[in-house]
């Protein structure tokens, strides 16, 4: 970890924190290596590496530093978006930095599962580190914001398609607006005089 009152200020103060998750990353990727050159790219104030980031204590220390270091960019480099994205987005918020000033990196997925060299893995997994953090300085607050919703719909042209579909429709409880350019509906069966094979009338 480098000391954030050190050197001259920068535009962002960014937290990078790096899971080992157990030992499915540190079992092949140096993270203590990624950590400390994570430390030296621009804008990084404080740079961690931690057995378990997802747990309480790994979220509590995110938390921390968010407060005490002021950070106002987070990047977490641990395992699938997919699992814990929301994990570390609601304990930024919780420290009261916009959760869409995250960024989050896969070492697991994308590097420990699938590989098998020390050397190459780490040398990934700093180029990863390093890629989420320049992309996070390019982050901007999101608004989260909730609205009703009708329930209703829109079906366009009164053919076959949309004579079914809206009543489909209306049978599930919706409101339906069908709309149709030409005078009548039906489409181009309503101008059919007889169908195959039954030759019954189209119209």
């Amino acid at each position: 970890m480098i000391d954030p009152r050190a050197g001259p200020q920068t535009k962002h103060r960014i937290g990078v924190y790096i899971c080992h998750c157990g030992t499915n990353i540190a079992g092949l990727v140096d993270v203590a290596a990624v950590a400390d050159h994570a430390a030296q790219l621009n804008n990084v104030v404080v740079s961690r590496h931690y057995s378990y980031m997802c747990s309480d204590p790994g979220q509590n220390l995110i938390k921390e530093d968010i407060q005490q270091y002021d950070l106002d960019r987070v990047v977490v480099a641990s395992c699938s978006p997919l699992m814990h994205e929301t994990t570390f987005r609601a304990a930024c918020s919780e420290a009261g930095l916009n959760p869409f000033l995250f960024q989050m990196t896969n070492l697991r997925e994308h590097i420990s599962w699938v590989g098998d060299d020390p050397v190459q893995a780490t040398e990934k997994a700093v180029k990863l580190v390093t890629a989420a953090v320049r992309r996070v300085r390019h982050h901007e607050e999101i608004i989260q914001r909730r609205k009703g919703v009708r329930q209703s719909a829109l079906v366009v042209g009164a053919g076959i398609a949309g004579m079914e579909a809206a009543l489909r429709l209306a049978d599930a409880g919706k409101h339906v607006y069908l709309v149709e350019r030409e005078p009548g509906i039906g489409g181009h069966m309503a101008q059919l005089y007889k169908t195959f094979p039954t030759l019954d009338c189209a119209a």
